[in-house]
């Protein structure tokens, strides 16, 4: 809160656009990666932490493909990629049909919410053998969590001085990439990095008192709602009431639904996510430019920034 009082936050200005764009398609690069053994249905009991490690237990176990799990996991990419194209102004199926009629009201439904309704329902009929959400955590705890008073002492405050430093500091910085790089993505006002700081704040001192971790504005999340439509803060005030009412009634049913579904949503957004373009284009760029982009991209993937 006190960095974007002090508004520090404008700061983040100064960051150049290679590197926003090296460092985000390094986190698309992760978020692919660690997708993969849940889209093949993989027995890997658990993924090592680190890029090199997770591509060797990959080919290790590359023999162990779960059929079921992959069908699923391609079903859903290609869901994902025809979904808006069925819908577009110009195409085969919205010009065959009457203004009004029923099937235009799908045009709206984002296309993961499509996926893993439908694939979740269509693994469940068939019992697909598959890991599912029920089947590896099992399940979504149905309650708010209990506000509780942490155990504090002198000792741990002092102890916790430097590592409060740095939480917050990598916070800011992954906020406020985060939020640059929605101003790449949108025609939307640009963020004001300062008030996006001070709610982070705010957001921050609230949680610990009900069981919370830090937080941060995160591409991956903020990218899909990009996608799906979204244009304004609402979007997010939106999206933290529907994960509300998804705890609080919809629990159970969230627990049928299969990894290698919630896989292929990820490496979705991971590959919109990527500026694989800019790889494409780098030979016309200056050697400073193709530098920055292309150390920040391997320092991020190898490094797990």
């Amino acid at each position: 809160f006190g960095l974007g009082l002090f508004r520090l936050g404008s700061l983040v200005r100064f960051v150049p656009v290679s590197i926003v764009i090296g460092f985000t398609t390094g986190i698309a690069v992760l978020i692919a990666l660690s997708q993969v053994k849940d889209w093949l249905g993989l027995s890997i009991d658990k993924m090592p932490g680190n890029f090199f490690s997770q591509i060797h237990a990959i080919a290790l176990h590359i023999g162990t493909v779960n059929p079921h799990a992959l069908g699923l996991g391609v079903a859903c990419l290609g869901g994902l990629f025809w979904w808006p194209r069925l819908f577009m102004h110009d195409s085969p199926v919205l010009l065959r049909l009457p203004e009004g009629h029923t099937i235009r009201s799908f045009v709206r439904i984002p296309a993961p919410v499509v996926a893993l309704v439908s694939l979740t329902l269509l693994a469940h009929l068939m019992e697909y053998p598959v890991e599912t959400i029920g089947s590896r955590f099992g399940g979504i705890p149905q309650q708010v969590p209990a506000f509780a008073l942490p155990d504090l002492s002198w000792d741990t405050v002092r102890m916790l001085v430097t590592p409060t430093l740095t939480i917050a500091l990598l916070g800011a910085i992954e906020s406020l990439l985060c939020a640059r790089v929605a101003d790449q993505l949108s025609d939307f006002p640009k963020h004001d990095p300062n008030q996006e700081l001070m709610a982070q704040g705010v957001a921050n001192f609230a949680v610990p008192f009900f069981g919370g971790m830090p937080v941060t504005g995160t591409i991956a999340r903020t990218v899909t709602n990009i996608r799906s439509g979204a244009a304004s803060p609402v979007a997010g005030i939106v999206h933290a009431l529907t994960l509300a009412l998804v705890v609080l009634l919809a629990a159970p049913l969230a627990t049928h639904i299969p990894l290698s579904v919630l896989a292929g949503v990820l490496l979705f957004v991971a590959w919109n996510m990527g500026e694989w373009r800019e790889f494409a284009r780098l030979k016309h760029f200056s050697g400073h430019y193709r530098l920055m982009l292309l150390s920040t991209f391997i320092v991020t993937i190898v490094f797990d920034l």
